[in-house]
């Protein structure tokens, strides 16, 4: 069976490493298009290279030289830009056509560039794309020097350079990248600004509460925040050359931020210029059923961040808006790598395979810093006083119930979303031990005590490890971008793996958005304590 994969990120580099089997015993045929020829490295810690948190080989997730001696052909520096459908082939920039039985889109995601005067904005709809083609096919937008997104190897180098300098960084938006990219930086040495339009940083995943707190750390960490402020238009330095260069962000309220570098932080959207030109069905992303495969073409699938995943109904194929989005998400997208090449080699060898990807959980937000410690997962927007509604009083699970503790003198604040005792959301800043013993008991599904309040013992002057609730235990989940439990990373310790370095290369534990690393230390030196026993609760 010939199956093609465009794009090489690290989802990419997944399903080759899950479909290797296959193509060593022969039964399937596999060809990877890679625009950049570094190996797939993971796009998530690129912020961690910028400011030298890590070095490129640390965050790099493909074995290249390993896939192609199993005999998987990988083009890097190659661009596909175009699919003929009709044909069943994928066509090259170096004019090569490729054949195919089953495609898989990978194509990743390209950084949102906001409307702003002074830097362009490249169109991507059908008639510009047939205009421009190749143009605009794979490639990112050029912008301005001295403007930069966080995406690849080469953005990492333009921040590194002004982190070098001491240089000024101004960050637009308030997402998790853009804030752990401007602690880093300031902990490195330079000095940095965020700016964004909203209320609170982070409002996607913290509550007003939450974001007051983690505002004031941002602050006293030693980075600037300008809130409620939309920025407008950028000014530039002209040189003696000829040339320019970001001077400063310019806000509707009037404000002028000058830095070195401004980096772009607003988000990401889905790589669908191929998809669209061969004429699959497109909106936030690839559309793709529960299976994964294209709407438009069942030969056809998508993973990662171009896949927009939306049941094929009757009642779906109406919506002029389809629901939901790609989930951004590199835990996600190393799931549906993983399902989407075990389907595909049960395909190659004849065998039934499972009727449906899994669906995917709430995702677990983790802020990355230094000193501050942020943790959310679920909708976290009710209020302990909100008014009960019939809706919700009729839920099976029970009726939702808030519980909310708040210390912004000391950085602390934790909210809690329950359905009949049992955790469906929660917020947590600034108390690392809380938001552990909160994530056990989410993924467990287990009930909360009875009276909340001694939840926060676990961040309290007299805690002791004696009194936690069993983060050891060997069902618990470590990783959770790449699923690893406790038990995991114990056998792999006692195989002689015993730096949170070791254990990633081993079990991949710590290589997805780098937030358990500090976990899987602490369950290290657990592990050498006890001599290499976890504790026998599930």
């Amino acid at each position: 069976m010939r199956v093609v994969l465009i794009g090489y990120g690290p989802v990419g580099s997944r399903f080759v490493d899950e479909m290797l089997p296959s193509v060593r015993d022969g039964s399937v045929e596999l060809t990877v298009i890679g625009a950049e020829t570094t190996d797939a490295y993971n796009r998530v810690l690129v912020a961690e290279l910028a400011v030298g948190h890590t070095d490129l080989e640390s965050i790099i997730v493909a074995d290249r030289g390993g896939a192609a001696a199993s005999g998987v052909r990988v083009l890097t520096g190659t661009t596909a830009v175009a699919i003929d459908t009709a044909a069943a082939q994928v066509v090259l920039d170096t004019g090569e056509r490729v054949g195919y039985d089953r495609l898989v889109l990978a194509t990743g995601a390209r950084a949102n560039i906001p409307t702003l005067d002074g830097v362009a904005k490249p169109q991507r709809d059908l008639t510009h794309l047939e205009k421009y083609g190749p143009a605009l096919v794979g490639r990112d937008d050029d912008l301005p020097t001295g403007i930069t997104v966080l995406r690849d190897l080469a953005d990492a180098e333009r921040i590194a350079r002004t982190v070098r300098a001491g240089g000024r960084i101004v960050v637009l938006g308030a997402g998790v990248l853009g804030l752990e990219l401007a602690l880093a930086a300031t902990q490195a040495g330079a000095q940095a600004c965020v700016v964004h339009h909203g209320d609170i940083p982070m409002p996607r995943n913290l509550d007003r509460g939450g974001g007051r707190v983690l505002q004031a750390a941002l602050r006293r960490a030693g980075v600037s925040v300008v809130e409620h402020s939309r920025a407008e238009a950028v000014s530039f330095h002209e040189h003696e050359t000829g040339d320019r260069s970001f001077d400063a962000l310019i806000t509707a309220d009037g404000k002028q931020i000058r830095g070195d570098l401004l980096v772009l932080s607003c988000g990401v959207g889905a790589r669908t210029e191929l998809a669209t030109l061969a004429g699959l069905q497109t909106a936030a992303g690839i559309v793709v059923d529960a299976d994964l495969r294209s709407w438009s073409d069942p030969a056809i699938s998508a993973i990662g961040d171009c896949a927009h995943v939306v049941p094929r109904t009757a009642e779906a194929a109406e919506l002029a808006v389809l629901p939901g989005a790609p989930t951004g998400l590199i835990g996600s997208g190393w799931r549906q790598a993983a399902w989407l090449a075990a389907q595909l080699r049960a395909e190659a060898a004849g065998l039934l395979a499972d009727p449906a990807a899994p669906a995917e959980r709430d995702a677990l937000v983790m802020l990355k810093a230094e000193g501050i410690d942020v943790v959310a997962i679920g909708d976290v927007s009710a209020e302990p006083w909100d008014p009960q509604y019939a809706d919700d009083l009729d839920d099976p699970r029970g009726p939702q119930r808030v519980a909310q503790w708040a210390d912004p003198e000391n950085g602390s604040y934790a909210k809690l979303i329950t359905r009949s005792g049992v955790l469906t959301a929660f917020v947590c800043v600034g108390m690392p031990r809380t938001a552990a013993e909160l994530t056990l008991l989410y993924e467990r599904g287990a009930e909360l005590p009875a009276d909340r309040s001694v939840l926060l013992r676990f961040d309290g002057p007299d805690y002791t490890p004696a009194l936690d609730s069993d983060v050891f235990a060997p069902g618990a989940t470590v990783c959770w971008c790449n699923g690893v439990t406790v038990a995991h990373i114990a056998d792999s310790a006692a195989c002689g793996n015993t730096t949170v370095a070791c254990i990633g290369k081993d079990t991949r534990a710590g290589t997805g958005c780098g937030g358990c690393k500090g976990r899987i230390a602490d369950l290290l030196v657990h592990l050498e304590a006890t001599g290499g026993t976890t504790s026998a609760a599930v």
